[in-house]
């Protein structure tokens, strides 16, 4: 949402919205004029009003031009807009309940999903757009960095930030818009990209789909809706169920257009040869570490590629990458212990990560345990995947877990971080239950972290801003 609305602002649209605590994220939109409120009550929106009708006309065209045969009811919603009423862009966590959304109902403001903004964006440009249960934002967030260092001047809107951009949207001056595109909500089938990845397809989200058929299904829509995609043939739901345009692999031995040979992953990244169509293009050297960086790094190649960029100006734009924040980020050291917040949520991505940590620990005799420290988020997800979660974390030396982040979530089958943990147990010799996180990070300092650890922050939720002060702890 914050991405959007920065790259509205920045057509000097009037933008306005409203969060429960300002954040870097807030103070760059109202550097940009944005109004931020602090509440979401209903008085918001008579705060609010654009300065006459042609600038409401003006967002009603940039928000649905050419996204007719997307999204009709849009397009004819827009077209209605009359008088000086603002247009109401809405996530998913906005239900019906919401004071404002309530508000916007009473004044007949004309309400769209942020997927529908996103949707216009992207018929508006030559457009990558990065969808996938894993790897989205990463992949996204890469692409963006070598068309940007390529000098192709993108449009970029993802869900995570990056340091070259300082954020998660920057507003370009070329044709190239780089998107994440989300399946979370079922919105992904609004989008036709020009070029579309998908990295792999799992269940993620129990809480909108019954099973993985469902999910299947959002891909392949998706998937007929790219006028190029790209997959990767090592997702056996893409191999199965889908036709990419170009496709990637780690297995040398597959018939995929872009190879990966020679692999080495070692402690400060990957080095690894590289292969399109049965010709050597060259040795990609990535900061990044783990067998699904180096698969989001083919499909990075795949779209540059495809865009008519070089190897060796995509290979020097990977090799400076360092990824986004909340993706193994670096919080700090201090007692010969570092601090890594991660993004991780899912079983899979759980796995990955600490796979990667232990690669880093492996190869660095100051370091001597991986410590993970884990929030899962959603009640609906950590019921669903209980038995995989239990079996997510054989890479790490110690686990700590709190209790569940319900992201607005009522808890239908009473599950709680404790039973998460005595399953985690079943499979793991060290397993300790922390559910409070105000207390959490003395926890840690008294009973658990140690000089040589690898400290791993991992969920989606708020566990991450108990970071700060942990390592305030250990300093003082």
């Amino acid at each position: 949402m914050s991405a959007l609305a920065y790259i509205v602002a920045k057509r000097r649209l009037p933008v306005s919205g409203s969060d429960l605590r300002t954040s870097h994220i807030t103070d760059r939109l109202e550097a940009l004029g944005a109004k931020i409120f602090g509440r979401q009550v209903a008085s918001n929106l008579a705060s609010f009003a654009l300065p006459n009708t042609a600038n409401a006309r003006s967002l009603s065209t940039m928000a649905v031009s050419n996204v007719e045969t997307a999204t009709n009811s849009v397009a004819t919603q827009v077209k209605n807009t009359v008088n000086n009423l603002p247009q109401v862009i809405c996530s998913t966590a906005i239900n019906s309940s919401n004071p404002e959304y309530q508000e916007a109902i009473k004044l007949g403001c004309p309400i769209f999903h942020r997927s529908d903004l996103l949707a216009a964006l992207i018929n508006e440009y030559s457009s990558i757009a990065v969808s996938g249960t894993h790897g989205k934002t990463t992949t996204s967030s890469a692409i963006a960095y070598v068309l940007l260092q390529a000098g192709l001047d993108p449009t970029i809107i993802i869900g995570g930030e990056v340091d070259a951009w300082s954020g998660n949207a920057r507003a370009g001056e070329s044709d190239y818009l780089v998107a994440e595109a989300d399946e979370s909500d079922g919105s992904l089938v609004k989008h036709f990209p020009a070029i579309g990845i998908i990295t792999n397809i799992e269940l993620d989200h129990p809480d909108r789909y019954q099973d993985l058929t469902e999910v299947i299904e959002i891909f392949q829509t998706f998937a007929e809706q790219c006028e190029t995609l790209i997959g990767c043939i090592d997702d056996p739901n893409i191999q199965q169920h889908l036709k990419p345009d170009i496709s990637y692999s780690l297995d040398p031995d597959s018939n995929a257009d872009y190879l990966a040979k020679n692999v080495n992953y070692h402690d400060q990244g990957t080095q690894a040869d590289i292969w399109e169509r049965g010709e050597f293009l060259g040795t990609l050297n990535l900061q990044l570490l783990g067998t699904h960086n180096l698969s989001n790094a083919l499909s990075v190649i795949a779209a540059g590629r495809k865009i008519g960029l070089g190897f060796a100006e995509i290979a020097e734009g990977l090799a400076s990458f360092t990824g986004t924040k909340r993706r193994f980020e670096l919080r700090g050291e201090v007692n010969q212990i570092r601090f890594i917040d991660d993004y991780a949520h899912h079983p899979k991505e759980i796995a990955v990560t600490l796979a990667a940590a232990k690669l880093r620990i492996s190869q660095n005799l100051d370091t001597q345990r991986v410590v993970a420290v884990f929030q899962a988020h959603r009640y609906s997800r950590a019921q669903t995947f209980l038995e995989e979660f239990a079996a997510a974390f054989k890479d790490a030396d110690l686990v700590v877990v709190t209790d569940i982040y319900s992201a607005g979530e009522m808890n239908t089958t009473g599950i709680s971080g404790e039973q998460l943990a005595s399953a985690i147990a079943e499979h793991h010799p060290q397993v300790f239950y922390h559910g409070d996180l105000a207390t959490l990070p003395q926890y840690l300092r008294s009973q658990i972290l140690q000089p040589g650890d690898l400290t791993m922050f991992l969920g989606a939720g708020n566990l991450n801003q108990t970071i700060p002060k942990t390592i305030s702890l250990f300093g003082s």
